[in-house]
């Protein structure tokens, strides 16, 4: 009973009532808009994603705004009202940061699963995803600064902070500048990498040597993922201020050259019909082009290229080992008088003193003396 008569005659007591009523009735204004939203949005993927992945921040938003708007109804006279706006408003800020954030969030998962990546020839879902994920963290940044500088500036210490920083502008501006150069020249070179694709995700690289593909583009760095399974990390910037090879710029079928050394003997009709039937059979030819050709001669051997297309860089990779293999064993089958050799040639009919009758004469034997002739010399 005087638990009742105290909570009844407190000055917060019909605050408290109408907060009850207001989380009540957002709670349940929530659950029935998102229902209604998510059916509505079943035929439109991308809307469906972002509902979907706003859920979470929402449920706290909604309500958040029904008590801030109790509070301002409230009279100014109640006992820590003014606290308990600021802090309500900080949650607000805070949730509707977050359900932003859950938004684009939700938008970036249904740019992807509108554009597959999945299909051999994925050339324009690779264009898409990367401009959606450095786009879209982008964009996390920029509302992640905006929404703690807003819950900063409610505080007034922070107003008379920045404007007494104002006064001294030039100072702060080089030391801030210095300070953040890396975070924006990042955030600049992301969007440069959005707009202009250099490279995309899932583009075959070869940066610093190493042969690997993109694995994911943060908002700060790119990971390379190394044929071995390692990582590379770089930051953003290395794309935009240094040269690399990115051999899937274009699309992503590739063409793929194996070389090899053979004797002058070879014939090289023979060796093309080979060529022929093993790149035919492969699997991971695409039946586009392949040939056979001489590009180079030394005094010993011919170097013969291979050029052979595939759909992607997995399986250029796997046809040039295939065709390396196969070629090998029919040389060593049908040609094995023709794999690279070195030739000596003696001069026949020379007769030299052993080495060790030179000797007891007290002369140094010859080059080549106890060899039966000189020294030999490579003649191709």
């Amino acid at each position: 009973m005087h638990l009742m008569n105290f909570l009844t005659q407190h000055p917060w007591f019909h605050t408290w009532i109408a907060a009850l009523v207001a989380a009540l009735a957002s709670l349940l204004a929530y659950r029935i808009g998102i229902a209604l939203l998510l059916r509505l949005t079943r035929k439109a993927p991308t809307l469906h994603s972002m509902v979907d992945y706003s859920r979470s921040a929402a449920r706290w938003a909604i309500p958040l705004m029904a008590l801030q708007a109790v509070w301002q109804a409230a009279p100014d006279t109640l006992p820590a009202i003014d606290g308990v706006r600021h802090l309500t408003g900080l949650l607000i800020i805070a949730t509707m940061t977050w359900l932003l954030l859950r938004l684009v969030a939700g938008l970036l998962q249904g740019v992807l699963a509108a554009h597959p990546a999945d299909d051999p020839d994925n050339f324009h879902a690779r264009t898409v995803a990367t401009q959606a994920r450095v786009l879209t963290r982008s964009a996390m940044v920029i509302i992640g600064i905006i929404g703690a500088a807003m819950m900063l500036l409610t505080f007034p210490g922070a107003r008379q902070v920045g404007t007494s920083l104002l006064a001294s502008a030039g100072l702060f501006g080089i030391v801030a500048g210095l300070a953040t150069k890396p975070l924006f020249s990042n955030l600049v070179a992301g969007l440069q990498i959005a707009l202009t694709q250099p490279i995309r995700i899932d583009d075959v690289l070869v940066v610093e040597g190493e042969w690997g593909r993109v694995h994911e583009i943060t908002g700060s760095y790119v990971v390379l993922r190394i044929w071995d399974d390692r990582n590379l990390i770089l930051p953003l910037t290395y794309f935009i201020e240094k040269p690399f090879y990115n051999w899937t710029r274009d699309s992503a079928r590739l063409l793929g050259s194996v070389f090899f050394y053979v004797d002058y003997t070879m014939p090289i009709a023979d060796l093309r019909s080979a060529v022929e039937g093993i790149v035919k059979a492969a699997p991971q030819w695409d039946g586009r082009f392949f040939n056979l050709v001489v590009t180079d001669t030394t005094e010993r051997s011919m170097q013969v290229r291979v050029l052979c297309t595939a759909a992607n860089a997995d399986l250029a990779f796997d046809l040039r080992c295939l065709i390396r293999e196969k070629l090998i064993a029919y040389m060593q089958q049908h040609h094995p008088q023709s794999l690279p050799r070195l030739r000596f040639e003696g001069t026949a009919g020379v007769t030299t003193a052993p080495a060790d009758a030179a000797s007891a004469a007290g002369l140094s034997p010859a080059p080549g003396a106890g060899f039966g002739g000189p020294s030999p010399r490579p003649v191709g």
